[in-house]
């Protein structure tokens, strides 16, 4: 069983971020963030919440697009994501991570004990704050902006040298989005570095509520992101 609620955090005087928080029935055993795809915190992203605390962990999902009216967009007509996506700046996306990373700081966890976790958008956000924040660990799941940057950051293939917690990233060959290219550019990036970053790949597509198709590359691997948390929050007792 868990439990779940809206909040607002304060992560900076004049920026209020909405998080949908969801939490265990009992004492957490860690926190994790976890970051939307581009079609908002919609009912995907907050199942993906439910089901880590279901697992025991207390997570937060902040609402990145809340700046453009926080909406949950359909899968089925892109052109009203790209307003929202081009209205994201890299500033207002790390105030956003701070407050989710801020709540779960004042349940209690140091920042060793949090993990992020992000799909596709999301996926992109999760090893930029797995480089610029310290965090226990951190799993993208068909992240973008690998060889080209995106909303003011880097590419991801200059950022993931500077990754400071464990890394995985999950990639499907058949995803028409980031190419087999790209993924191999990112893969032996993250081979070359101290801190352990391995990229894994399966014959997939990414598709959009990936969470729930049983056919996608997120749903095989969920109990994967679930251990690599573990074994990060395990590798900061």
């Amino acid at each position: 069983m868990a439990s779940a609620q809206y909040v607002h955090a304060m992560a900076d005087p004049t920026d209020l971020t909405p998080l949908s928080v969801h939490g265990p029935t009992g004492a957490p055993i860690g926190g994790v963030v976890v970051v939307q795809e581009a079609f908002g915190v919609n009912d995907h992203i907050e199942d993906v919440c439910r089901r880590f605390a279901e697992e025991g962990y207390l997570a937060v999902a902040p609402h990145l697009f809340h700046r453009s009216g926080d909406p949950k967009l359909g899968y089925d007509d892109l052109t009203q994501v790209r307003p929202h996506m081009e209205a994201l700046i890299a500033e207002g996306i790390l105030t956003d991570i701070d407050a989710a990373l801020a709540r779960l700081t004042e349940e209690g966890f140091p920042a060793l004990r949090i993990g992020v976790v992000g799909f596709c958008m999301g996926g992109t956000v999760a090893l930029i704050t797995a480089v610029e924040r310290e965090v226990g660990a951190a799993v993208t799941f068909y992240g973008g902006g690998v060889t080209q940057g995106r909303f003011g950051f880097p590419p991801l293939v200059e950022m993931a040298p500077r990754l400071r917690a464990p890394w995985l990233g999950l990639y499907g060959d058949l995803d028409q989005g980031i190419s087999v290219d790209e993924v191999e550019a990112l893969r032996a990036v993250t081979a070359s570095i101290a801190i352990s970053a391995p990229v894994s790949t399966r014959p997939a597509r990414a598709t959009r509520g990936s969470g729930r198709s049983t056919g996608s590359l997120a749903i095989s691997r969920s109990n994967d992101s679930r251990r690599w948390l573990q074994s990060g929050a395990r590798a900061a007792r």
